[in-house]
């Protein structure tokens, strides 16, 4: 199988720390691919150069083949990259239809005056909450007056409106009740049966092991490890993330 997004020796430091040494990723098509590591391992900061927010200071990445420079946000987005980060960032006082289209509002101008098309907004996102079985009552409804898990399903949501091939996923279960839990897992496994490739952060071993197909395991800003899910157990993951043993490619 081909690889969607190949990262080559990618590198970075800040001052003296080098937060990436010579890290090498695969995401396939179709697959979850988690990305596990103790705090400080190097998570955040790869995610960050995959989603455009970090610039690296050495290494390749290509995309479909080919290389590619993602030196801001809207370069990963071109390629069809989005980020659901833990905060979520969505707007609080809006409904769900402003914030699903967030940036990128439908709009028709009359006499040089723009105007939201709101009927149409609104029915698109409940075609796309529809599609992706995300459950809420109303795009009408605001932002603030939604469950924690409802919130996380907004914003991978909002993410899956606008991408067309990756979505990264930031501890999408933190936070959240074991049943809303479970409604964003089973979203994770609908993208994945709807094609989408998934990079998903979690500490969460067991859950880990119910959506992913392979995990690469950082530690000190290094791979420690990639690992497919059917060949491995949680006791030899945690191994790798605690340095006993090193490198399964």
């Amino acid at each position: 199988m081909s690889n969607l997004l190949e990262l080559e020796d990618v590198t970075k430091n800040f001052g003296a720390v080098r937060a990436l040494r010579g890290i090498n990723l695969t995401l396939r098509p179709g697959e979850v691919l988690a990305l596990i590591g103790d705090n400080g391992a190097g998570k955040s900061t790869l995610i960050k150069v995959i989603s455009g927010a970090i610039v690296p200071d050495g290494g390749r990445i290509l995309f479909e083949g080919r290389e590619v420079h993602v030196r801001r946000p809207e370069d990963a987005r071109a390629l069809g990259i989005e980020t659901v980060y833990q905060d979520l960032a969505l707007f609080e006082n809006s409904d769900v239809a402003q914030n699903l289209f967030a940036g990128r509002e439908l709009v028709r101008r009359i006499l040089g005056v723009s105007f939201l098309r709101k009927a149409e907004m609104h029915a698109e996102s409940a075609r796309i909450l529809s599609s992706l079985k995300i459950h809420i009552r109303s795009t009408n409804a605001l932002v603030k007056q939604l469950s924690g898990g409802q919130r996380q399903t907004v914003a991978i949501g909002r993410a899956v409106t606008f991408s067309q091939r990756i979505v990264i996923l930031d501890e999408p279960t933190a936070a959240l009740g074991v049943p809303e839990q479970e409604k964003v897992l089973e979203l994770v496994q609908q993208l994945r049966a709807d094609g989408y490739s998934i990079v998903l952060i979690s500490h969460n071993l067991e859950q880990i092991f119910r959506v992913s197909d392979r995990m690469h395991v950082l530690r000190q800003g290094e791979t420690a490890g990639v690992l497919n899910r059917s060949e491995t157990t949680p006791e030899e993951v945690v191994q790798f993330i605690t340095g006993a043993k090193r490198h399964a490619h």
